[in-house]
């Protein structure tokens, strides 16, 4: 028998909460507080000096949320347990759209699920739907209330309800959870300032600017157009707060114990109501230290490690994404590393990915993907990666200038490059998308703009055939990557910017709703038309899924090799799965160019009487008498071994 690791007082703690359940239960929370208790009391510890008593107060936390938690949920947490791989599946495929804005409210989303099992989606993520504060709230995320829903979205009782539907058709329901902050006029800010001593030390609070002068030496600005600086002066507190999004988003003090036990009882609420993917928004922001940039600081995995313990206690079936935008050096230490590896997220984003898949088609070069992309570590085998084309948000060219300079560019250069390129404003560009938070200072541009829009299909089309063609290679990337590959709603249906986004209240000063399009019924009914641009998008995109889904070699554990010396228009990954090999090849550049069969085929090993063929189309890869083929402008190739097998051509 294993010797018991979970402290006798904590027991002695959690038994009382567990009394009125079956015997079968309580026996399966005190085996996973066995189980998961040095990974709470560690997670604490790096944080809090009096660690048992904060690590108590949490297991005693999670086995309220545990005996509160509905029986076909303990169903579900035991499915979970049971397929730990399940979020690496190849057959996992992401959509992301705001509630109103798709189907008006949540009844509404679970009257369209049709739509989204026909393209192939398998997780749903509804953007901030948590009450949020009346009128500017940074597109819902200054939240105001974490226990209830929008009134203009449904109840919580919805929520829990869309839930259930989703889970009947194998969807999983993804929610957002800002953590760096609430709104001013959350309970929390409202007692501080009222002058409740309690929650004003939930907030960093400050008597004058010497502090905040000090950080703001090192601390960069988000929102230097609308929001410049990282502190404002609050007359109610009689004091500075931190800021680091809007005047009204107060920063919370994660030192605090408080604050990380009220979290843990709010992600156990939203789990009990069926959410089972957590999105940790603003993560990288939580802890503060003076002559940093107060992002990507160690205790912030260990605050997750401890959140995500408290899950894995009660309700085991719910998983953490990192919203973690950083730079390459810094992404995958929210996937967990060293002592936090297998302890932190199940998913982060791969903002990398999607920058250099811009870059790329800008460019019409490889040379830095290949290197940044080849310098990241390996990801841990139990996590793995959320990947996109574009997400809610403005794209920020994070180019690392190490990189840059090590394929021969200039970062800032570069940067330059793509917001030129990209704002359509670079000689021969096809893109049609917005400047957004243009810093002066630092040269930084940032841009907003539909997949469409930016390829080449906006309102002026610039080059609608080599837009269609950019889509789907795009697409191909982030999918055949490993991971949840996430479409951005609308983008399925190739809308382009929506023309009167700043004719809403509120939005006139963020053009980021530029790309937020509303998606409505007769939008989606494009995608019957043959012919029409919806079809086009919406075939291969759903084509793209079907193939994804059979092919166990983009199964997320394996992680692709990229391989650096192809030519510059190419770019080349290998996954090596127990199932066989796969090489995705990518050219992205609008001229055919050059790819060795017989590498291609020492890739592939198999029977001689076994053909390379592309799984996508369906077409064998061939070559001439010098052994080269040739890849057409803009294709996108997942060269596998065995029969071929030629499907329509839906590009």
């Amino acid at each position: 028998m294993q010797p018991r690791v979970t402290p006798v007082t904590v027991l002695d703690a959690v038994r009382p909460v567990l009394a009125r359940l079956p015997a079968h239960r309580r026996t399966t929370f005190e085996l996973r507080l066995e189980r998961w208790w040095p990974d709470l009391s560690a997670g604490v510890a790096a944080v809090h000096a009096d660690a048992l008593d904060v690590a108590t107060r949490l297991a005693v936390i999670a086995a309220e949320g545990f005996a509160a938690r509905p029986d076909e949920l303990h169903v579900l947490d035991e499915r979970r347990l049971l397929e730990p791989d399940r979020l690496q599946r190849p057959e996992q495929l992401g959509y992301a759209c705001y509630t109103e804005r798709f189907g008006g409210d949540l009844a509404g989303v679970g009257e369209r699920l049709d739509y989204l099992a026909e393209l192939g989606v398998t997780y749903l993520h509804l953007m901030p739907l948590l009450q949020p504060r009346d009128g500017d709230n940074d597109g819902g995320y200054a939240v105001a209330d974490y226990r209830r829903v929008r009134p203009d979205l449904g109840t919580m009782d919805d929520l829990a309800a869309l839930a259930g539907r989703l889970r009947e058709r194998g969807m999983s329901l993804v929610v957002d959870l800002v953590l760096n902050h609430v709104a001013r006029e959350h309970p929390w800010a409202v007692a501080a300032r009222a002058g409740d001593e309690r929650h004003r030390a939930y907030f960093h609070v400050f008597p004058d600017r010497t502090v905040p002068d000090a950080f703001e030496r090192t601390v960069p600005e988000v929102f230097p157009d609308f929001a410049p600086g990282s502190f404002t002066a609050d007359p109610d507190l009689d004091g500075w707060v931190w800021t680091t999004f809007n005047s009204w988003q107060w920063d919370l003090d994660w030192s605090n114990p408080d604050v990380l036990a009220e979290f843990a009882e709010i992600v156990l609420l939203l789990a009990n109501a069926g959410v089972e993917v957590l999105r940790l928004d603003a993560i990288a922001f939580l802890w503060k230290r003076l002559g940093t940039t107060c992002q990507n600081e160690p205790e912030v995995h260990a605050l997750t490690q401890a959140l995500r313990t408290v899950a894995r206690l009660a309700a085991p079936a719910v998983a953490f994404k990192a919203e973690a935008i950083v730079g390459p050096r810094d992404l995958v230490a929210y996937l967990g590393t060293g002592e936090h590896a297998g302890r932190v997220s199940d998913l982060a984003y791969h903002n990398t990915l999607m920058v250099q898949v811009w870059s790329m088609l800008a460019a019409r070069d490889t040379r830095l993907a290949r290197h940044a992309l080849a310098a990241l570590p390996d990801t841990p085998s139990t996590a793995t990666w959320i990947t996109y084309v574009r997400c809610h948000d403005d794209i920020g060219w994070a180019i690392d200038d190490a990189d840059a300079a090590a394929v021969g560019l200039s970062g800032p250069a570069h940067r330059a490059f793509l917001s030129d390129w990209y704002a359509g404003d670079f000689p021969g560009s096809w893109s049609e998308g917005l400047v957004f938070q243009h810093n002066p200072a630092t040269g930084d541009r940032r841009i907003s703009g539909t997949a469409a829009s930016l390829a080449g299909l906006g309102a002026g089309r610039r080059d609608a055939d080599g837009a269609f063609a950019r889509l789907f290679l795009a697409h191909a990337i982030v999918a055949a990557w490993g991971g949840i590959p996430v479409i951005w709603s609308g983008d399925e249906l190739a809308l382009p910017n929506d023309p009167y986004w700043a004719a809403e209240p509120g939005h006139g000063a963020d053009n980021r709703w530029a790309h937020r399009p509303r998606v409505t019924d007769v939008d989606r009914a494009g995608r019957l038309r043959s012919g029409s641009d919806a079809a086009r998008a919406f075939a291969g995109l759903a084509h793209l899924a079907r193939v994804r889904a059979s092919l166990p070699q983009l199964h997320g554990s394996v992680t692709p090799q990229v391989l650096l010396d192809t030519d510059d228009g190419l770019l080349v990954l290998v996954r090596r799965h127990p199932s066989g090999a796969l090489v995705a090849v990518y050219n992205v550049t609008a001229e055919a160019r050059p790819l060795s069969l017989p590498r291609l085929e020492h890739l592939l090993p198999g029977a001689p009487s076994s053909v390379l063929h592309d799984a996508l189309s369906g077409h064998g890869v061939t070559a001439g008498a010098d052994g080269i083929v040739h890849v057409p402008p803009y294709a996108a190739w997942w060269v596998v071994r065995g029969p071929a097998q030629v499907s329509p051509d839906i590009r």
